[in-house]
């Protein structure tokens, strides 16, 4: 589990918040908005913008910057090349990797992905993901659920986050499974 308290140390396992938000928290995210050298935000259900995500257009590979309302740094998300399979990295603002995003296995209905997260519970996908109907869970507890059915504005699903996670966390790796699951399509 991603689980934070304040005060404690960045990276899985115990933390502060990233952004301010303690989880139970509902953001709207804009499908097929994730392009490298773009500029987006997350914005709350009030529509407030909570995180931006910078796309940097002048690296080698794919590498988008979560940042949070006030612009500081919380993430850096990067495409890893040398695999066999999809895969992500994400980093915390001091360059230690906190979770690395996979495609786990392909069916014909639904795609899967595994979360690692070094130290910490690992992640997994369930649901649809092309279709933005999906949870990531931890073990057999929902860690957030995200889906269309939340919002009326066409291309745009919403992400509810558990209690007592970190918010910016699970949205960076609802933005690199976005990315990897629709990249080509």
């Amino acid at each position: 589990m991603l689980r934070r308290r304040a005060g404690d140390a960045p990276g899985p396992g115990p933390g502060p918040i990233r952004g301010g938000e303690r989880g139970g928290n509902r953001y709207q995210m804009r499908q097929r908005m994730f392009a490298i050298g773009d500029d987006f935000f997350i914005e709350d259900d009030n529509g407030r913008r909570a995180f931006k995500v910078d796309g940097k257009a002048l690296r080698v590979r794919s590498t988008l910057l979560f940042e949070d309302a006030q612009g500081r740094e919380l993430y850096k998300i990067q495409e890893k090349m040398v695999r066999v399979r999809d895969s992500m990295e994400i980093e915390d603002a001091s360059g230690r990797t906190v979770a690395k995003v996979h495609n786990a296995l392909v069916t014909p209905l639904r795609d899967r992905w595994q979360i690692d997260i070094p130290g910490g519970s690992d992640l997994s996908t369930t649901g649809n993901i092309v279709n933005h109907e999906y949870r990531i869970e931890s073990g057999r507890q929902t860690v957030a659920t995200v889906s269309k059915a939340w919002f009326r504005v066409r291309d745009t699903y919403g992400v509810e986050i558990a209690p007592g996670q970190d918010d910016a966390l699970i949205l960076a790796i609802t933005v690199c499974i976005d990315m990897m699951a629709h990249s080509g399509r």
